[in-house]
C-alpha cells in the first residue's frame, strides 16, 4: 500500500510539473498548440464550444488508445481529473504582465516544453498508465520502434495540426514552434536523462486493484498467524 501511495504521489507531482510547462506555453502568448487548434476548428463547425470540443477530442483519443490496446490506469484517471485544474491554478497565480515580446515568448515556450517532458517522465515512471494523449503517443511509438519518441510526437502533432487547420482552426508561428519544437525538446531531455517511455510496463486499474487485495490478504494472514502460534 505504501508503494501504491508513493506512486500516486509521484503521478500528482509529475502532473504538477507538466501543468506548469503547459502554463508557460500559454503565457508565452505566441500562438495555440496543435491540439488547441484542433479544438477551435471543431468548435467552428459544430454547436460545441471550445471546452466541449476539447472534451470530445479527449474522449475520441481515449477510444483510439483502447483500440491500440493501451491500458487505462489510475494515472489516466488522475491525469483527466487534475491536469486541467493544475494549469488553471498556475494561470490564476501568475500575476506577471502579459508577454508581448516575441523572442521572450519563444524562450518561454521552449522552457515550457522542458517542464512538460520532465513532468511526463515523472508520472510515467509510476507505471500506472498515461493520460489519453500521452497514451496515444506511446501507443504509436510502439508501432514505430525505430523512430525516436520525440519524432513520433512531431508526426502526431503535425497530423493534429493539419486536421485543425483544415477545419479552420487558428495557426500562428507559435503553433508551428509547438508542432516541431515540443518533440525535439522532449527527445533532447529524454536523451539526457536516458528515459524511454516505450520500455515501461504499465499496470491498469484492475492490476492495481489486485495488488491492493493481495496486500490486504497478506496483512490479514500476518495478523492471524501469531494467534495460531500462541495456541
Amino acid at each position: 500500500m505504501k508503494k501504491l501511495v508513493t506512486e500516486w504521489l509521484k503521478i500528482v507531482a509529475g502532473l504538477l510539473v507538466f501543468a506548469f510547462g503547459v502554463h508557460l506555453t500559454i503565457y508565452a502568448n505566441i500562438g495555440l498548440a496543435p491540439w488547441d487548434c484542433l479544438g477551435m476548428g471543431i468548435a467552428k463547425h459544430t454547436p460545441l464550444n471550445y471546452g466541449f470540443a476539447m472534451t470530445a477530442v479527449a474522449v475520441t483519443v481515449l477510444l483510439i488508445d483502447i483500440l491500440l490496446k493501451e491500458r487505462i490506469g489510475f494515472g489516466t484517471i488522475i491525469d483527466a481529473l487534475l491536469t486541467g485544474n493544475f494549469v488553471q491554478l498556475f494561470n490564476y497565480l501568475n500575476r506577471l504582465p502579459t508577454n508581448k515580446n516575441t523572442l521572450a515568448g519563444i524562450a518561454i515556450m521552449l522552457t515550457g516544453f522542458v517542464f512538460m517532458a520532465l513532468g511526463m517522465c515523472i508520472y510515467m515512471k509510476s507505471q500506472q498508465c498515461c493520460g489519453p494523449r500521452d497514451a496515444l503517443l506511446v501507443g504509436l511509438g510502439k508501432r514505430m520502434p525505430k523512430l525516436p519518441i520525440g519524432i513520433v510526437e512531431i508526426l502526431l502533432w503535425a497530423v493534429v495540426l493539419l486536421v485543425g487547420y483544415l477545419l479552420g482552426g487558428p495557426v500562428g508561428y507559435g503553433t508551428l514552434i509547438s508542432t516541431f519544437g515540443a518533440g525535439l525538446v522532449m527527445q533532447l531531455v529524454y536523451n539526457i536523462i536516458k528515459f524511454e517511455p516505450r520500455k515501461l510496463v504499465h499496470r491498469d486499474v484492475f492490476a492495481v486493484i489486485r495488488e491492493i487485495r493481495a496486500a490486504r490478504e497478506e496483512n490479514t494472514a500476518e495478523t492471524v498467524q501469531p494467534e495460531h502460534s500462541a495456541e
